[in-house]
């Protein structure tokens, strides 16, 4: 328990440049209470005493606003970042070095049973606010843009981003170069694609009635 917390603090340090101090990390960080509670929480769990392992998840949850499920699987040198509002369902699996960011949910769809929550490669980040619902498999040294939302298998090295996600980035290459801030709206891009399409139709119509008409010119009917 003693090293895997000191690589906990180790990891926390290397990923985040406001983390100064040991001290600072053990008292001040409420993902790296997360995680240690987890540990407890899921030993407990394994050894059939579901009851004081869900009391101290919830209790971790009053305090750090973190919520992981006691069942959930988490590797090694995981790092939650600020963690307000992160969900961690019964089924997940994280695999090493992953980093999650505040708001991220790793749940469910409501529509599965037995494995139902993702699965997280080693070396994910997933950005703040992300969503990936059911039991879909994120590859490793893949990246969730922030806000994104996956309902579906990301293969290892990618970038996926959007709602749904899509991946604008593979084995380095980029797959279409959009970056995570300039993502066009999607209502917007169907109400521009809907004006074309009336644009055209009017068009037509036009020609229609001179050719109806014996003008070119339906004004002039």
């Amino acid at each position: 328990m003693l090293d895997r917390l000191k690589e906990d603090i180790a990891c926390v340090k290397d990923r985040d440049p406001a983390a100064r101090t040991t001290a600072e990390v053990l008292l001040l960080y409420p993902g790296l209470k997360a995680i240690v509670s987890h540990r407890v929480a899921h030993s407990l769990w394994q050894k059939d005493l579901k009851l004081a392992a869900r009391w101290m998840s919830q209790r971790c949850v009053r305090k750090t606003n973190i919520e992981i499920h006691p069942a959930a699987k988490l590797g090694r040198r995981v790092f939650i970042d600020h963690g307000t509002g992160v969900v961690i369902g019964e089924t997940a699996e994280v695999g090493d070095d992953v980093t999650i960011y505040q708001g991220v949910t790793l749940g469910g769809t409501g529509k599965e049973c037995g494995k139902r929550h993702p699965t997280i490669g080693d070396r994910v980040m997933v950005g703040s606010g992300a969503k990936i619902l059911g039991p879909v498999t994120v590859g490793s040294d893949t990246k969730i843009a922030s806000g994104a939302v996956v309902l579906r298998d990301i293969p290892e090295n990618c970038t996926a981003v959007g709602v749904p996600a899509r991946i604008v980035k593979r084995d380095g290459q980029h797959i279409d170069y959009l970056d995570q801030i300039d993502i066009p709206d999607p209502v917007v891009t169907e109400l521009n694609n809907m004006q074309r399409r009336i644009a055209e139709l009017e068009r037509e119509l036009e020609t229609l009635r001179g050719a109806a008409y014996g003008t070119g010119d339906a004004a002039e009917e």
